[in-house]
């Protein structure tokens, strides 16, 4: 039982930025990737940024140069880092977390319950 609590969204005007957290808890015995994905509304469900246990980084072009995705090992926590936030950015925020678990030696697959960002003027 692995579980992803995550926090930081919110509304925001644009060229404003924001951090969101995402801590994991439960039966994790490792983590491997960690990762950000999006969903606007009527849209896919799209990967942001994804980051390996080794510190690779992985980004969308849409966020290139804008976002940055860090994680805390010793928090089991990943964060994405958003500066320049744009309206096209608004959208539900999932992060992602893969990895095995300390019961059973069972992989984890385990996602947030989102949290909601929106860039208005």
């Amino acid at each position: 039982q692995v579980q992803l609590v995550e926090s930081g969204g919110g509304l925001v005007q644009p060229g404003v930025s924001l951090r969101l957290s995402c801590a994991a808890s439960g039966s994790i015995f490792s983590i491997n990737t960690m990762g950000w994905y999006r969903q606007a509304p009527g849209k896919q469900r799209d990967l942001v940024a994804t980051i390996t246990r080794a510190g690779s980084t992985n980004y969308a072009d849409s966020v290139k140069g804008r976002f940055t995705i860090s994680r805390d090992d010793a928090k089991n926590t990943v964060y994405l880092q958003m500066n320049s936030l744009k309206p096209e950015d608004t959208a539900v925020y999932y992060c992602n977390v893969h990895g095995l678990t300390s019961t059973g030696w069972g992989r984890i697959d385990a996602w947030g319950q989102g949290t909601q960002v929106t860039v208005s003027s």
